[in-house]
Order: structure tokens, then C-alpha cells, then sequence
């Protein structure tokens, strides 16, 4: 942008701030979906007015996708503590016993399959593998969201989450664990299994 004599250091600001915000839209828009749901875009306003407000303490362009995600994230945080106030968690022995490669192998639901476990994974669509994702709870959804989804790298996450990188990685294998758990109980409750895989 060519600053001339009648610009001043707010306009410059607030149109950064704009080019900014504009080509991050689509991507919080997706991401607030998966972690806010219905509110996603009362979460995304939230965002932005919070970043806007906060943009002067941005240091470099190149991080700002990042800066606006970790608002994001907190944003949709602050907003589910306010409704309750204690994260569900999930017991380790309940979640780790669980192996879905085990269990396709033993139950063996395509039993004419060459290729047994993708099989299974072919019979889940997008809209399938998103109700499987939000039946998870926050405390290991929003992790495996910004890790898996959104492509930040576990160090990342635990900044944005303001949590040690230990808790993240547990965070990621337990829901990991009770991912593969959901898949497998989410394909016996809507008739998944012993089917040819989906168009």
C-alpha cells in the first residue's frame, strides 16, 4: 500500500489488519466450526475483535495465521469454560485397551477383502468422520484438530493451549486411541460394517 501525506499510521494499521483477517477468513471460519459448532461464527467475531484490538502488539506478518488461530482457540476456550467448568476427560484403561487394528482383524467385517482395514475406512464419508470427531471431547478434540487438521506441530499446540508439551502429547495419543474407538462404535451404530465400501 502507497502511503501519501493523508494517511496515517491507523489507516495503515487497519488496513493491514483487514488483508489480514480477510485471507484468514475461510480457514477460522472451518476451524471454529469443529471446535465451537453452532457458535462458531459468534467465535470467529469474537476472534477478530479481540486480534483487532491486540494487532499493534503483532511483531511480523508471516506470523500472523498462527497469532489469529491461538486467539481462535482461546476464544472458543474461554467461551465453553464459561458454560461449564470442568473439561470431560476420559479414564486412561477405558481409552488405551482399545486397538481398532485389533479389533477389524479379529471381528473381520469384510471377510472377502483383500485389504481388510482400508475397507473399513472406505465406508466413512466426510460428514461421518466430522460427527466422529465432535463426539470426542474438547480436552483431546481441539489438539488433535490443530495438530492433525490444521497441520501445527504439537509445540505449537501446547503454546496456543498454554499447556506443557507433555500434556499435549498425551492429549494427542488418548484421542488418537479414543478416535479409533469412535470409528469402530460409530460403524456399528449406523451399519458400516459388512458392506461394500461406499460410492
Amino acid at each position: 500500500m502507497t502511503r501519501d501525506v493523508f494517511t496515517s499510521d491507523a489507516d495503515v494499521r487497519a488496513d493491514s489488519f483487514r488483508q489480514l483477517a480477510e485471507s484468514q477468513l475461510p480457514r477460522l471460519y472451518a476451524l471454529a466450526r469443529r471446535l465451537a459448532g453452532d457458535e462458531a461464527e459468534d467465535a470467529v467475531q469474537d476472534c477478530l475483535l479481540k486480534a483487532y484490538r491486540a494487532f499493534g502488539r503483532l511483531e511480523h506478518a508471516a506470523a500472523g495465521p498462527a497469532w489469529l488461530t491461538s486467539i481462535l482457540v482461546n476464544t472458543c476456550h474461554d467461551r465453553r469454560r464459561a458454560r461449564s467448568r470442568r473439561p470431560e476427560e476420559v479414564g486412561v484403561d477405558d481409552v488405551d485397551d482399545f486397538s481398532l487394528f485389533r479389533r477389524i482383524a479379529d471381528e473381520d467385517p469384510f471377510p472377502y477383502s483383500d485389504s481388510l482395514h482400508l475397507d473399513f475406512l472406505h465406508q466413512f464419508g466426510r460428514e461421518d468422520v466430522r460427527a466422529v470427531l465432535a463426539s470426542i471431547p474438547e480436552l483431546y478434540r481441539v489438539p488433535m484438530l490443530l495438530t492433525y487438521v490444521e497441520g501445527y506441530h504439537a509445540k505449537e499446540v501446547a503454546r496456543f493451549l498454554d499447556a506443557p508439551l507433555g500434556t499435549i502429547l498425551a492429549r494427542l495419543h488418548r484421542g488418537r486411541k479414543l478416535f479409533e474407538r469412535r470409528l469402530w462404535e460409530y460403524a456399528e451404530e449406523h451399519g458400516l460394517l459388512k458392506e461394500g465400501p461406499r460410492p
